[in-house]
């Protein structure tokens, strides 16, 4: 290499240097992030922060967005809608941050719905109440699939699959809990079927015994269920075995999130459960959960894979924006298709509704066994 060559080299070399440098020193791009660091969702809380952790490592890695680096500012919710409206209002009250990662409970989101239409910045959430992309928030956007898919796989499976025409239907009495049960008897009555027992419980019960019993002398053969905290189905699920019921039984993706499985134990083997995150359920997933449990040492669930998603998608929309403008955001978000991440394929559509379909499992005596996805079209 001649001289002038080598100088020219170094020069370059020098410039690369100082573009790298200036990358690392750019303000980071603020996100905001409620999630249940307290109450009996924590122990969810950490799951579904590490999860976001994880995606903003990646970002930052690859280089981070618009050339800036990403930023987690998370608040505790305390697991109550109170505590979420708190959360959500101390980091609205920072202009500099474009976007949020909201709740995954949708009691907590109705809550805290009015100040994010206010705002009117993007949140990306995790509750799957059908309503909540229906009640003219255009600043919702969810990456979960909602329960009137989840009704209809409960329903289609239990029936044609099981073999099952005498139901029992348990839910919270929640947001969550109330909407899913409705979806799921919607979805029996479209097969000709009229449960045998509708029972619904308050959330932080202390004593499952007059529902198990309930579903004891219901003489139902078949459960389904929506049930919003793990320590509820650990007591329900073991108090129910308790009483020697043995039904089948097809539950939300609470059944099987790794506190639940810990907490119930034996008392779910045996059970289904629909679910939007496996990691056997595509190469995507599979991925995300080899590089999840290297980082945390723990199984992921549902709690970190949403989140984990919300957070490359929104680098994704804000790239092609190029801008944190909310109203260009949005609209990227929107245009998002054929995004594959580890819950699935997203394709949004007008409502702010990412997936349409779920997982069906298996707890195979503590093994979370894949059986099948399905997806809808309408």
């Amino acid at each position: 290499m001649d001289v002038i060559a080598r100088a020219a080299s170094v020069v370059l070399a020098g410039a690369l240097v100082l573009m790298v440098g200036a990358a690392e020193a750019a303000d980071p791009i603020k996100i905001g992030m409620v999630a249940p660091l307290s109450g009996p969702g924590a122990e969810s809380g950490r799951f579904q922060t590490q999860g976001a952790k994880l995606a903003a490592e990646e970002i930052n890695k690859a280089g981070g967005v618009l050339g800036r680096p990403l930023e987690l500012v998370i608040e505790d919710d305390q697991t109550t809608n109170p505590g979420v409206v708190l959360a959500f209002s101390k980091l609205a009250g920072d202009a500099t941050i474009p976007a949020f990662i909201g709740p995954i409970r949708s009691t907590q989101i109705h809550a805290m719905a009015p100040d994010a239409l206010k705002l009117a910045k993007p949140v990306l959430i995790g509750g799957t109440d059908p309503a909540i992309t229906h009640m003219g928030n255009a600043w919702l956007f969810r990456f979960r699939p909602n329960d009137s898919y989840s009704a209809r796989v409960i329903a289609d499976f239990g029936v044609k699959t099981l073999g099952k025409k005498k139901w029992a239907i348990v839910h919270s009495t929640d947001a969550f809990g109330t909407a899913g049960m409705k979806n799921l008897v919607e979805s029996l009555k479209g097969l000709g079927i009229e449960p045998v027992l509708v029972q619904g419980y308050p959330n932080n019960s202390q004593d499952f015994t007059p529902v198990a019993l309930a579903v004891k002398q219901s003489g139902a053969d078949v459960m389904g269920t929506y049930m919003t905290f793990e320590p509820d189905q650990g007591i329900f699920a073991k108090q129910l075995r308790q009483l020697g019921v043995t039904l089948s039984w097809v539950g939300s993706p609470t059944t099987v999130t790794s506190t639940a499985l810990k907490l119930a134990g034996p008392a779910l083997y045996g059970s289904y459960a629909v679910v939007d995150f496996n990691k056997d359920s595509s190469p995507v997933a599979k991925e995300f959960a080899a590089k999840y449990e290297a980082s945390y040492k723990a199984t992921p669930d549902i709690f970190a894979s949403w989140s984990y998603d919300a957070l490359h998608v929104l680098a994704v929309a804000v790239g092609k924006a190029n801008s944190l403008e909310p109203d260009k955001v949005r609209e990227a978000i929107l245009a998002v298709k054929g995004y594959s991440g580890a819950e699935g394929t997203y394709n949004f559509d007008k409502n702010g509704d990412g997936l349409h379909g779920y997982n069906i499992v298996k707890n195979n005596d503590g093994t979370i066994v894949f059986d099948k996805h399905i997806d809808f079209d309408d």
